[in-house]
């Protein structure tokens, strides 16, 4: 399409501000803006049209055929990951009378035990920080009553 780099756009908007002037500038800019946006709404438009004609003659499919024909090596790949996926998904369907069954379950058993232990000792972490801000306040609070004392028992001198 069009190569345009900010030096040409530069250029472009200096020979605009001169021919149009300062004045009547922002409308052109604005009114370009709108015939662009058009033209892009017109060629998004176009582009689903012909993508939607091609699906509903199968043109894509036929593509797909080429493109895995010119490239063995990723199709062959792709019946790799086929496969890969259909053993994992065996994998995750065991029989639970079977020994791998039962071994899945204890572990089942144990990461479920492990995520309790863990919600406990962050709640009980939680709750040992809220009393030693609380202790901490409770501190705070004490050290400004003897401040005040002091400073009601010794009044400070002014200067003048």
């Amino acid at each position: 399409m069009l190569d345009l780099g900010w030096t040409e756009l530069l250029v472009i908007g200096v020979v605009a501000l001169i021919v149009v002037g300062p004045k009547d500038l922002p409308v052109l800019f604005r009114n370009v803006g709108r015939y662009v946006g058009k033209a892009k709404g017109m060629a998004r438009e176009f582009s689903q049209a012909m993508n939607q004609a091609a699906d509903e003659s199968g043109m894509n499919e036929i593509s797909k055929g080429l493109k895995a024909a010119s490239n063995p090596l990723g199709t062959a790949m792709d019946g790799v990951k086929d496969a890969a996926r259909d053993v994992t998904s065996s994998l995750t369907d065991l029989d639970p009378d079977s020994e791998t069954g039962k071994l899945a379950a204890e572990k089942a058993k144990r990461v479920e035990q492990a995520k309790e232990t863990a919600k406990k000792m962050q709640a009980s972490s939680a709750r040992a920080a809220a009393e030693r801000k609380a202790r901490e306040a409770q501190e705070a609070l004490e050290k400004a009553d003897e401040y005040e004392a002091a400073l009601k028992a010794d009044p400070p001198k002014s200067d003048t």
